[in-house]
Formats: structure tokens, sequence, C-alpha cells
């Protein structure tokens, strides 16, 4: 199993000569962040910075939309690129709306940090994992909608940032405590570190990267993935 450490240094390779989207530690490709600030009351979730934590291994990839449609959407996103907050808060309403809920594709979530940042990239997506983990799929992806909708609530947040995503996991119905632990504990990391895996196999080399029936798309926009889930629908 490769390691957290393996995973930075090829990710670090990948970054170079890509020209749009997130592609390394820092790099937002030039884009603004889709987040918006928040103002709300956050739980004081009281978890030392290095917690002992039993790893988890293995975890269903989170699916929305019927698993047994005929067309397959995988994002690859990483939770602390700017652009994937953008696809996640005006691509992704419109697919819901026009393929995911009418039951016209099979959309999956897959962790590829490239590290946008090296610590959030990678405690925002374990603290997601854990939200799935601890509830269903459905939570897992209310969750991750919330985190990218207010991105700068714990990208560079310090502690404040922890304590944000434990409280958005408390008002799911998920043990804060548990989730901000995983966060800091990296308790999903060999979860993530397959979906990079399985990202940099399949051509990823920055987010965020969307295939439908495994055929890359041309851009991460809605009219793009639309014409490909409708030529794919066709075929």
């Amino acid at each position: 199993m490769r390691t957290r450490r393996d995973v930075l240094a090829t990710a670090g390779a990948l970054g170079a000569g890509l020209l749009a989207g997130c592609t390394s530690s820092g790099d937002g490709g030039g884009g603004e962040s889709g987040g918006s600030t928040t103002t709300r009351d956050l739980l004081d979730v009281d978890v030392p910075d290095d917690p002992d934590v039993e790893t988890v291994d293995s975890l269903p990839t989170p699916v929305r939309g019927d698993p047994d449609a005929a067309v397959t959407v995988q994002a690859f996103e990483d939770y602390a690129c700017p652009h994937c907050a953008t696809y996640s808060t005006e691509v992704v309403p419109r697919l819901v709306e026009s393929y995911i809920e009418p039951g016209e594709v099979r959309y999956e979530h897959h962790d590829f940090p490239l590290p946008v940042s090296e610590e959030w990239s990678w405690a925002a997506a374990n603290a997601a994992r854990a939200v799935q983990d601890a509830l269903d799929d459905a939570a897992f992806f209310e969750y991750t909608a919330t985190l990218f909708a207010h991105q700068d609530a714990y990208v560079g947040a310090g502690a404040t940032g922890y304590d944000y995503l434990g409280t958005v996991a408390d008002d799911l119905g998920a043990d804060a405590t548990a989730v901000v632990r995983a966060a800091k504990g990296g308790a999903y990391d060999p979860v993530i570190e397959a979906d990079f895996e399985t990202g940099r196999e399949m051509g990823v080399q920055g987010t965020p990267t969307v295939f439908v029936d495994g055929e890359k798309t041309g851009d991460p926009g809605y009219d793009a993935i639309s014409s490909a889930i409708d030529d794919a629908r066709s075929a």
C-alpha cells in the first residue's frame, strides 16, 4: 500500500505542465474559490492534533443516483481546490436535476488529493469518509456539498477549521468528535490513497476531472459533461 508521502510525491510530479484546474499544493490554477464565508456558531471539538486512530483500509465508493444506471459519471476532486468548489456549487446541482435524480446516471465521488493544501486536502477528505462510514452515501454527499460551499471555513482556518468539519458532521447526525479525530489522524488515508491511485491510472492530473463511462470530458463544465452523458446514453 502506498503511503500518503508516496501520493504527495506522485501528485507533485503530475502537476507539471497542466493548463487549468488545481494541480499542486497552493496552486488553484488562477481561479477564485467557490466557497463563501460562514458566520455560524461552531462546536468546540476537543481532539489532540495527532490522535491515535484505527485506520480503515476500504470503504465503498460514494454513489448517488441509480447505482445500476447505464451511464456512470466519475468525479475526482480535492476538498481544498477552489475549482472543485465551483464545480460542486455550480455544476453538480444541474447534474443532479437533469440526470442524477431522474436516475439516468450512476454518479461516483473519488478523492484525488493533489494536494492543494497538504493539511486540508486530506483532513476534509477523511472527515467526509468518516461521515459516509457512520451514516450513508446520502449524508456523505450532503456533507461534501456543504464543505465545498463554505471552503474558506476550513481551508487555512487552523483549529477553527476542524471545529467546522465537526459542526457540519454533527448537523447531519454524525459524532463530531469521531469525525474530527478521523480528520486529524488520517483514519481513512488508505481509502483516499486507493482513490488517488485509481485516478492516476486513469490519467487524472488535476482537479476536478470528470469521466463519463471511462472517457475523460474535455472540461468539467456542465455543457461538456451533459454532452458526454447524452452521447453515452444514445450509444
